[in-house]
């Protein structure tokens, strides 16, 4: 057979070998979710800052890469729980696209090269934040899931701690009551993420043996708990003003129209019925919101 005639017949099988070698390695490092982690350092950033600079690609890069290998040893770490549950079976390590080996290592590099991007390039306080929010993720907030059903309220640290990265490393204070609210903002807004989850998934999570709020609440409970956690968020943001974080008045009629938005949006948990809540939509509802009050906040920021 001609070379050139088997190398074109077998074209198709590697392209797709290496399309689900790259998708297997995208989901391993939960690239959305290092992403979003990424675009809050960027956010902490430009509300210190109120400008762009080369300067700040190096906490946002470095965030995304310490993301990525938090991402990729939590995938080594609960990869036989994952394989209990059918929403996470299909993931890289318990569906064997990427071996325990790889990941692992693919997190010490990540991990690695994230820390050293911050303590050549940014500054101490930097680095001490990413490592400690790289170790209470994998080092505390992974195991506590299997202890605790409220796991999630210290675990949403983690969440809070980026964007002080990048205020940090725009020469912010790490007291300044400023950093404290948005940080605040950051962590409240994590919880909600994590109720939802719970609404369709908590038997899963109970029978892959990590604790759920669905052993102590039933589904109309924890429907008003979320609906509450969803309100916090919208009001947490309310505070910015108070701290000088946004000022204009055309800005905060914004945010406060948002957050109402917001809080309708999730009025079905509290007076619908009590059926299966859709995941995808209610989970858009929180990330666009996110989107737009960092949106804001960046605006608000550059404007000044």
């Amino acid at each position: 057979m001609d070379s050139g005639k088997l190398i074109h017949a077998s074209s198709p099988k590697i392209d797709c070998w290496i399309s689900m070698a790259a998708y297997s390695l995208l989901d391993l490092l939960k690239i959305r979710i290092s992403l979003s982690v990424s675009l809050t350092t960027f956010t902490g950033y430009i509300v210190h800052s109120h400008a762009f600079s080369t300067h700040l690609l190096i906490p946002v890069i470095a965030v995304f890469i310490l993301a990525s290998g938090a991402s990729s040893l939590n995938h080594f770490q609960e990869r036989k729980f994952d394989s209990l549950m059918a929403r996470t079976r299909e993931r890289p390590l318990p569906s064997g696209t990427i071996t325990p080996e790889t990941a692992l290592l693919i997190s010490i590099l990540c991990i690695l090269s994230g820390s050293l991007i911050l303590l050549l390039f940014s500054n101490l306080y930097s680095f001490i934040l990413g490592l400690f929010a790289v170790l209470w993720y994998n080092g505390v907030y992974t195991y506590l899931k299997r202890i605790t059903p409220f796991a999630v309220v210290p675990g949403s640290i983690v969440g809070a701690i980026p964007p002080v990265i990048g205020w940090i490393a725009a020469q912010g204070e790490i007291l300044d009551p400023a950093v404290l609210a948005l940080a605040f903002f950051f962590f409240i807004g994590q919880i909600p993420h994590f109720w939802l989850l719970l609404l369709k998934y908590g038997k899963e999570y109970e029978h892959a043996g990590f604790r759920s709020l669905t052993e102590i609440f039933d589904a109309g409970q924890l429907r008003r708990l979320t609906f509450t956690w969803v309100s916090a968020t919208a009001v947490t943001a309310l505070i910015f003003p108070l701290f000088g974080i946004i000022s204009e008045f055309v800005m905060i009629t914004v945010l406060i129209l948002v957050s109402l938005i917001l809080i309708f949006s999730f009025l079905g948990l509290i007076l619908g019925k009590n059926e299966m809540i859709r995941i995808s939509p209610a989970f858009m509802n929180l990330n666009v919101y996110y989107l737009l009050i960092m949106l804001i906040l960046i605006i608000e920021a550059l404007m000044r």
